[in-house]
């Protein structure tokens, strides 16, 4: 296939992006190359025949007829306003990517569906386990339960999904929809739970732990969640929403201690800091249907894959220390002009 893959720069569209291009498709990223966008996530691609990157926002009406025109079969909606603190100091942005960017591309998917009925154009929209809200009864979300999110990040989400919902059912475009859980991994933006802590413990700092720490996630390895994008954009059913999980729940004061003993740290650097507001319990996903209608499941362990991602994070040191330092705005400035 043909995609666009917006939001391809960040952590888990460029896991995806990594994918796709060693299956054989074609890809072109689109990034607006915002704070946690970084083409150093796309190295091991940036000669790839089959690979182009565009730099400009999913919002840019005038944009998208420009893409569109060219051969195209899918576009892969990754990016988002993705940090929930941040959406609490400010949703503005979440709004205005994760809603109104959305809308803009369908409403240029629409047009091309309209003035070419025939042209067959998949629209794939990677979506969050947070729109269901909080699972405090302990029962794992399915794709049937009722979204009641609950941060500013998780509505706009909910908000984005319900918009796809209704330009399949009202306009007749191609769209499916997944929800993830928690995802880690290499390249993630070190201001997440895994990457921070990690990276604040090899430099010998404390790490904040919400509350009690026992607020529980249900885990998944970014490559595992690329290979269920890729599953449902390769046959997911047309309107359906695909639920993508780890299988691997536990509290976050647990993925606290593994990345102290992976770290060589103990229960000194943990500091308990005020819950944040609105912070959601519990996150349980039913993968079910992915596994029955898409053969897909996740494969990496828990365990194994966080050991492989903290010694990542050792490994490629340079990359993290640049993040958190700023320095790797000054290759944008250099390369696209200050942003």
């Amino acid at each position: 296939m043909r995609l666009i893959v917006t939001g391809g720069a960040g952590f888990i569209g460029s896991s995806f992006v990594r994918l796709a291009l060693s299956e054989g498709h074609a890809v072109t990223v689109l990034d607006a190359l915002t704070y946690c966008g970084n083409l150093a996530n796309l190295d091991a691609v940036k000669d790839h025949a089959a690979y182009r990157f565009v730099k400009g926002e999913i919002g840019d009406k005038a944009l998208w007829p420009k893409l569109l025109a060219e051969p195209c079969d899918a576009v892969v909606n990754f990016a988002a306003e993705s940090h929930v603190d941040r959406s609490i100091l400010d949703a503005s942005p979440f709004v205005l990517t994760n809603v109104v960017g959305t809308q803009v591309i369908l409403d240029a998917l629409r047009a091309v569906h309209a003035a070419q009925p025939q042209r067959a154009l998949r629209f794939l929209q990677v979506s969050t386990d947070e729109v269901y809200g909080s699972a405090d009864d302990r029962k794992p979300f399915t794709e049937q339960t009722p979204l009641k999110p609950n941060s500013p990040y998780a509505a706009s989400k909910a908000a984005a999904d319900l918009l796809v919902r209704a330009y399949h059912h009202t306009f007749g475009l191609d769209t499916v929809i997944t929800r993830c859980s928690n995802n880690y991994g290499p390249y993630q933006f070190p201001e997440k739970l895994i990457p921070l802590f990690t990276t604040n413990l090899f430099e010998g700092k404390p790490v904040p732990v919400y509350g009690d720490g026992m607020q529980i996630r249900d885990w998944i390895h970014c490559d595992d969640h690329s290979r269920g994008v890729l599953a449902a954009l390769e046959r997911g059913k047309s309107g359906e929403v695909y639920n993508l999980g780890g299988g691997n729940a536990c509290e976050n004061l647990r993925i606290t201690r593994l990345l102290l003993q992976y770290t060589g740290r103990d229960d000194t650097f943990i500091r308990y800091v005020q819950d944040r507001p609105g912070h959601d319990r519990v996150y349980l996903i039913d993968h079910t249907k992915a596994t029955r209608e898409l053969g897909w499941s996740p494969r990496v362990a828990f365990d194994t894959g966080l050991a492989e991602t903290v010694a990542w994070y050792r490994a490629h040191e340079s990359w993290w220390r640049e993040i958190k330092s700023g320095a790797y705005l000054t290759y944008y400035a250099r390369q696209y002009g200050a942003r």
